[in-house]
């Protein structure tokens, strides 16, 4: 897509701190670090987000998280890792274009980071909504 910033930055129209380059992705430093070592992978072809992204390729990039968290285990002496993928702008995607976060933490990191509130669910409901995604699942 013309106008979409991670395309261009992924297929090297745009400079980037690059840490790994293949045929379909491209993994860089994100430029706005929320933590020290925090990277984005990204696909080289434009796909808007999970629900577009082909099978084969969502299992890639799970596959390239894995390097990516090695790697930082390797370099940084970290302590443990998050992934974060967000899927529309209602979880917080804010450039529509998958990516996926790799973010290195440490001991001493706000525990609450990312932060989400819990939701207070009966166990029936709870039942109820795990029926209805077995279903779709299936």
């Amino acid at each position: 897509m013309d106008n979409c910033i991670f395309c261009k930055i992924a297929n090297g129209l745009i400079p980037s701190a690059t840490v790994y380059e293949d045929e379909d992705f491209r993994i860089i430093l994100d430029m706005n670090q929320k933590i020290r070592g925090h990277m984005l992978i990204l696909p080289k072809q434009h796909y808007a987000d999970l629900y577009e992204l082909p099978p084969q390729l969502a299992a890639k990039a799970m596959l390239l998280a894995q390097k990516a968290a090695k790697a930082c285990q390797k370099t940084m002496d970290i302590d443990g890792l998050n992934l974060l993928q967000n899927n529309g702008e209602a979880a917080g995607q804010s450039v529509m274009h998958f990516h996926l976060h790799v973010l290195p933490r440490k001991k001493g990191d706000d525990p609450k980071f990312p932060a989400w509130d819990e939701e207070s669910i009966s166990s029936e409901e709870m039942k109820e909504l795990a029926d209805k995604l077995s279903q779709q699942l299936s």
